[in-house]
C-alpha cells in the first residue's frame, strides 16, 4: 500500500508532453514569426497528447 501512495515521476511520462509542446511551439514560433501563437498551439497539442496517454493508461489497467 505504501508503494501505491508514493508516485514517481517515471510513472507518468505523459506529463512531459506539456512542456515539450510549449518548447516545440516556441521553436516553431521563432521560424514563423509568431511566438505566442505557436506556444499556445504547442501547449494545446501537449495537453491533448497528455489526455490521450491518460486514456490509454486507464484502458490498459482494466
Amino acid at each position: 500500500m505504501e508503494k501505491e501512495i508514493k508516485k514517481k515521476k517515471d510513472d507518468e511520462p505523459g506529463a512531459l508532453f506539456i512542456p515539450a509542446g510549449v518548447l516545440t511551439g516556441m521553436g516553431v514560433g521563432f521560424f514563423v514569426g509568431n511566438i505566442p501563437g505557436a506556444m499556445f498551439l504547442g501547449l494545446g497539442i501537449g495537453f491533448a497528447l497528455f489526455a490521450v496517454c491518460e486514456i490509454f493508461k486507464k484502458e490498459k489497467s482494466k
